[in-house]
């Protein structure tokens, strides 16, 4: 007995594409977990326990994971308080609940440049090429790791520090949020159904999310809700 006309059939699939993104648990990291998913990605997400204030954005970084169907949710613990010099970071400093001139001081000292750093190495163990950063240059703190040189500057860097890079396969650092006001980026999430109940961007909130409404966060926060449109979820003290 033969197998004359039975034929094999191979399924070839498309390579998958991997991002790994920085998921604070706030407003602009949700959506651009959302955005990265739109595009296409598969998406594995990275959150830091290092040290801050509050675990509260851990526990909504979690949420918006599940929510958005990340295929893995990393956190990596880190201890920035050992260094200091930020009011999130350090409790002897207050939070300002006032705007202020100059670099505030929840500026927490190379914070981003850490983060994206960790981000890399998760990024050639996945074969990953992608990482999105949820920084903005608009309506912003005026944070030095936020602007476009940095982000410009960190890629330049990956493709010449990692395997990755030097074999020709490249890395790209992502920053969809870079030029878009906090109402655009409240508009665009809606779009893609982010539920931003489940985020926490508040620097001083409780161990149940509830925000403070006073701090720069909540205030940028608050302004893109209202100039957006959409109704604002946010759960204060």
């Amino acid at each position: 007995m033969t197998n004359r006309g039975v034929e094999m059939t191979v399924q070839t699939t498309a390579a998958e594409k991997r991002a790994v993104i920085l998921l604070s648990g706030g407003l602009d990291s949700a959506t651009v977990v959302a955005m990265a998913r739109a595009e296409g990605y598969s998406c594995y997400t990275m959150s830091f326990d290092y040290g801050q204030r509050h675990r509260a954005e851990l526990d909504a970084a979690a949420r918006v994971a599940r929510d958005l169907g990340v295929i893995e949710h990393k956190v990596i613990g880190l201890n920035l308080n050992g260094i200091g010099g930020s009011a999130l970071t350090d409790i002897a400093i207050d939070v300002p609940e006032a705007p202020s001139e100059g670099i505030p001081v929840t500026y927490v000292p190379a914070r981003n440049t850490v983060f994206l750093s960790l981000a890399l190495g998760w990024a050639e163990v996945l074969q990953a090429r992608d990482i999105f950063i949820g920084v903005n240059a608009v309506d912003y703190s005026g944070y030095p790791d936020c602007r476009p040189e940095f982000v410009e500057a960190f890629e330049v860097m990956a493709n010449l520090a990692t395997k990755a890079g030097v074999e020709g396969q490249g890395l790209r650092i992502k920053a969809p949020l870079q030029n878009m006001s906090k109402a655009q980026i409240v508009q665009a999430g809606a779009k893609l159904g982010v539920d931003y109940s489940l985020t926490v961007s508040c620097y001083q909130a409780d161990a149940q999310g509830h925000a403070c409404g006073k701090c720069d966060s909540c205030r940028l926060r608050a302004e893109g809700f209202k100039a957006a449109g959409v109704d604002d979820p946010t759960r204060y003290f």
